[in-house]
């Protein structure tokens, strides 16, 4: 929740007094986040952003960031990874000694930078953005309507949420009567499944998918899977997170490590019902504003056969 405050009357005849310039008496946000509560200016101009979400959402929005972290970033976010944008450390680690300088008004943490929150905050005003995992969607929402209301982006931010609301309705009615489905990530020659509660467990719950397996642990590394796990669940769906091509590395792709006689026997396989999805945006992005519409459309899409 984000409520806004102004300092009138006396105050402000006593600021005038002093000379204090008029900037002094913006508006303030004090905005509730994942390690509390921060009091920032309304419309904070220098922003540096460790969370890849709170990038794809501030690029939708059309809000201005000053430094991100270095990395490989998606297609639709490669910008960032130029010369335009300070580089401020890694989205593990941040250099503190590179935002120092900065000065910046706001840094947004989350993710993989969310446990570096105290050290940031210690040198300026952080907010953590981290996406609850098990109301993925519903998060994701309510932290790009947090930074609409902060930079003054609500009208952008109310259409692209009543699209994104609109597109996963579609989706979940195509999902309902389009089987059952599971979901990997394959990464060197290795493969995970994930089930409902798990990391990516938003293919159920919130994209309407039946899932092919309720038995699967929750953990953020998902269930060590195998082609004869694929087998015995024999999804209608399969589909699959590559995590090599999402974070750049090189070798064998998901489409060539599934093609083997096992996966080539399940439904999903005989009936060209193997969706690979944008990777960067499930396993970097998550809950972006743009990566959660890119992703409800792909789903939806796939299963109606378009």
């Amino acid at each position: 929740m984000i409520n806004r405050r102004r300092i009138f009357g006396a105050t402000i005849a006593v600021v005038a007094m002093l000379g204090v310039p008029a900037a002094a008496l913006a508006d303030e946000i004090r905005i509730d986040h994942a390690k509390g509560q921060t009091v920032l200016p309304e419309n904070p101009k220098k922003v540096i952003v460790f969370d890849l979400a709170s990038i794809d959402t501030l690029d939708a929005l059309g809000v201005e960031i000053a430094g991100v972290p270095n990395g490989k970033f998606p297609a639709h976010l490669a910008k960032y990874g130029g010369d335009a944008f300070a580089k401020v450390g890694s989205l593990f680690e941040p250099d503190l000694e590179a935002i120092n300088a900065a000065q910046p008004d706001l840094v947004i943490v989350g993710g993989r930078s969310s446990a570096k929150y105290d050290a940031v905050a210690a040198i300026a005003p952080t907010i953590d953005l981290t996406v609850d995992q098990t109301n993925f969607v519903a998060s994701g929402k309510k932290n790009a309507e947090t930074l609409a209301k902060l930079f003054g982006k609500e009208a952008e931010a109310k259409q692209k949420l009543a699209t994104l609301d609109a597109t996963i309705v579609k989706t979940r009615e195509a999902a309902a009567n389009a089987g059952k489905g599971l979901i990997v990530l394959t990464t060197g020659g290795k493969m995970s499944a994930y089930g409902p509660g798990s990391r990516f467990g938003v293919l159920y719950s919130d994209y309407g998918v039946m899932p092919a397996r309720e038995d699967l642990k929750t953990s953020n590394h998902g269930q060590a899977a195998s082609f004869e796990l694929i087998l015995e669940t024999n999804p209608d769906w399969l589909f699959v997170i590559d995590r090599d091509a999402a974070v750049g590395r090189e070798g064998q792709s998901a489409a060539q490590y599934l093609d083997n006689e096992l996966v080539a026997q399940t439904t999903a396989w005989k009936n060209g019902q193997v969706v690979y999805l944008n990777s960067a945006n499930w396993y970097l992005i998550g809950g972006g504003l743009q990566a959660m519409q890119q992703n409800a459309e792909q789903i939806g899409k796939a299963l109606r056969k378009e």
